[in-house]
């Protein structure tokens, strides 16, 4: 019976909300008719709406006297350091993958905006 449990075909679970900031999947949940709910939170880089959602999952409880699941609530695990450490906020590490992207971006923001303005 091992065999046949290691052989059955497996359920990708896909995070439909990982990586979208607080405001936008609180936004689509909100337009599925669902409620969005902070599960945990680090981080203190300021308003949940642009925290980063880094992991969601559908309510997990049952309620009232007949145990009906509840199937309007997604949770939501945020991370809400800032996008690039500095020495008063944590962050990404400037020489991270991420940290890096970030900085480029910034940089490519401000070149932009020096260009528009000359």
């Amino acid at each position: 019976m091992a065999v046949a449990a290691l052989r059955s075909p497996r359920i990708a679970n896909a995070d439909d909300y990982a990586g979208q900031t607080y405001g936008d999947a609180a936004g689509a949940i909100r337009a599925a008719r669902k409620k969005a709910v902070t599960a945990s939170r680090s981080g203190q880089a300021g308003a949940n709406d642009n925290c980063v959602v880094t992991h969601s999952q559908s309510a997990p409880w049952l309620k009232g006297e007949h145990f009906t699941p509840v199937t309007k609530t997604v949770l939501l695990d945020l991370n809400c350091n800032a996008k690039v450490a500095t020495a008063k906020r944590a962050g990404n590490s400037a020489a991270s993958p991420e940290g890096r992207a970030e900085l480029e971006e910034a940089k490519q923001a401000a070149a932009k905006k020096s260009s528009s303005t000359n």
